[in-house]
């Protein structure tokens, strides 16, 4: 039986398709805050995080590298596990799904779902997201593509195996009844419970025979074993499970305090997961906290639309713990937090470089400047001096129960109202007026002391956020009392010697700072975007103008595309006596009696794509006009089909 003071947090395993950007980075330094304030609690925690590494995405992404899978996530692992290290992030496992031990406990798992039924082989028909990597049915789509990320889904046919979710719905919808607090914040649970488990559960495909990179199904060849039950178990796998004979780690630290997952995959680790936990008689993990998005302003991040951020720039702009402290001081508990440039600025000179590192370094500077560098616990003091020794001792309080309930952007504001009350007590009892007169000796002494005592309470509150701070706090104030049970009762130091002051966060000039961000963001762009001759245009030689062939094109049929409100499917005479398919976003403009007959331009050697289910072969060319108008550009009808257009 899982000993009480250990303690088991995981985040989710992040996709090798590509670096992660700072959004992704959110989660793990969240996760780092809440395993590092259980250990100031006294816990034995255990804390994992690592990598999911197969499916049809890094396949394609693989080959179009023209490498190997295990190549290709290889590098993108390292890059994930270096961004992690660099976020001083104090996991104590990094499991990767391509790891041996892994591998060869999933395969265990898979047949023993099979022998007690719970999974089953059949056929899969339906709609299939790669992105994603999720199956949809008609009914689920949204304007014809996947309701999750908007992209295009193809229609997908083949022999899968199945797992009975059905089986297990009734017995999930009880225990999520029974214990309310399973799924956080509250809002989330609602969603899963009526978007998901009362419409009533279809039974998931498990296993895949349309490519190759995955986990082989050892009674079956033909197949490799899906995502979920791949991914998932990997909380599992990772303490040491076996269905023939799990570890002590395992007996040790399962069930898990806490799952902290993106709200996007929420649907995976409270149904699917649960369920198949259920199916291996084990226990059900105690929480499962799905946290917001950091956007780029009011944006998600996306590379496509070129606003994505990266941990390490920032990081080499603002420390290590000037982004730790934005990001988790910016997230809110239930809505989607934002960066901006300006904003890291504004919150790094407010909080850090004028409330925190003002605080630390007046006080200490004025405790060598007026004693020496020493002073010691004073007598009882005044009213004001019981205010803010009052204000101290609640704020620990206060901040136990909001980390408790994972409301860390709120810890952070308590601390930080404390620092703000330290500043104006400097304001209230102006020690360089007391200094003046040797009368207030005394009296002086007890101010500063106080001063120094709330600065370790800040040391060691900040410590699970902002370690390396937390250390500079310590070293300053020269004291190594940092537990959480030393804050019970303020005054636990009986004297404080100061080392050398020196300031913690230098304020940030923002206009040099974001012209400095602008000209590394130009050095980075593509050379043909920066050298702008003509203003607003990026020039290319004829060489890149030769590459785009243009063909006259006629217009031989013109319907809507179901489901797809902007789109509509053309066929077109290019001349090569096969007719070609375009899918064009000019639905809110023109009807399809309006084109048919009429003689365009195509852009005919435009890599093909999917666009909600239609395979488009090219681009027609429009003008985009005032008034938000596009207008088709339309030829002579007495030039032919398939005559170039130079």
């Amino acid at each position: 039986m899982k000993p009480e003071n250990n303690y088991y947090i995981t985040t989710a395993i992040a996709y090798t398709s590509r670096k992660p950007h700072i959004g992704n980075s959110y989660e793990i330094v969240l996760t780092d805050a809440i395993a590092r304030y259980q250990r100031l609690n006294g816990k034995n925690v255990f804390f994992q995080t690592g990598t999911d590494e197969h499916g049809q995405k890094i396949e394609e992404l693989a080959e179009a590298a023209g490498i190997s899978p295990k190549a290709y996530v290889d590098g993108v692992a390292g890059e994930i596990k270096s961004l992690w290290d660099l976020m001083n992030c104090s996991y104590d496992k990094f499991i990767r799904t391509t790891d041996p031990e892994h591998e060869a406990v999933v395969k265990k798992i898979f047949k023993k779902l099979y022998d007690q039924g719970d999974i089953y082989k059949s056929q899969y028909e339906g709609w299939y997201c790669t992105p994603c990597e999720s199956f949809w049915t008609e009914t689920q789509l949204k304007d014809g593509c996947c309701p999750d990320c908007g992209r295009p889904v193809k229609k997908t046919k083949e022999e899968a195996y199945f797992f009975r979710m059905s089986k297990y719905q009734d017995r999930l919808m009880q225990y999520i009844e029974d214990h309310p607090d399973f799924i956080q914040p509250e809002s989330r649970k609602r969603e899963m419970v009526n978007n998901f488990l009362k419409p009533g559960l279809q039974d998931l495909c498990v296993s895949r025979t349309s490519f190759n990179w995955g986990i082989p199904v050892d009674f079956d060849s033909k197949h490799v074993i899906y995502v979920w039950i791949d991914a998932l178990t990997n909380y599992i796998t990772g303490i040491g499970y076996d269905p023939d004979g799990s570890s002590p780690q395992f007996e040790q630290f399962w069930p898990a305090d806490v799952h902290i997952i993106g709200k996007d995959i929420l649907r995976f680790h409270t149904i699917y997961w649960p369920i198949m936990l259920m199916a291996l008689d084990l226990p059900l993990p105690k929480q499962v906290f799905g946290h917001p998005w950091l956007l780029f302003s009011q944006e998600k991040m996306s590379k496509s639309r070129g606003n994505v951020i990266y941990a390490d720039d920032l990081c080499r702009h603002f420390g290590v713990d000037g982004v730790r402290y934005y990001l988790l001081k910016e997230m809110p508990f239930g809505s989607d937090g934002s960066i901006t440039y300006e904003t890291v600025i504004a919150r790094y000179n407010s909080d850090l470089a004028n409330t925190l590192g003002n605080l630390v370094n007046r006080t200490v500077a004025m405790t060598n400047k007026y004693f020496g560098d020493k002073v010691s616990r004073p007598a009882a003091g005044d009213e004001l001096d019981a205010q803010l020794t009052g204000l101290a001792e609640s704020t620990v309080g206060e901040y136990r129960k909001l980390m408790e309930g994972f409301r860390v952007a709120d810890a952070l504001e308590a601390i930080l109202n404390l620092a703000r009350r330290a500043n104006k007590y400097i304001d209230e009892t102006a020690p360089w007026a007391l200094a003046k007169d040797e009368a207030n000796k005394e009296k002086l002494e007890g101010v500063l002391y106080r001063l120094l005592e709330v600065i370790r309470y800040l040391g060691a509150l900040l410590q699970p956020f902002m370690p390396d701070t937390a250390e500079k706090i310590f070293a300053q104030i020269g004291s190594q009392t940092k537990s959480l049970n030393s804050l019970k009762v303020f005054g636990a130091e009986e004297s404080y010697t100061v080392g050398k002051a020196e300031p913690l966060f230098a304020r940030i000039d923002e206009a040099k700072k974001l012209a400095e961000l602008e000209e590394e963001a130009k050095a980075k762009a593509p050379k043909e975007e920066t050298k702008e001759e003509v203003p607003g245009l990026a020039q290319i030689g004829i060489e890149d103008f030769a590459k785009v062939e243009l063909r006259a094109a006629k217009i031989t049929a013109c319907e809507p595309i179901p489901k797809a409100k902007k789109l509509l499917k053309l066929t077109l005479d290019d001349g090569t006596g096969t007719p070609r398919t375009v899918a064009s976003g000019i639905a809110p403009w023109y009807k399809p009696e309006d084109l048919t007959g009429k003689t365009i331009v195509v852009v005919a050697n435009l890599k093909p794509a999917k666009l909600c289910r239609v395979e488009s072969n090219g681009m027609i060319l429009a003008a985009d006009c005032p008034g938000g108008q596009v207008k088709v550009l339309f030829l002579d009808d007495s030039i032919p089909a398939g005559s170039k257009i130079r």
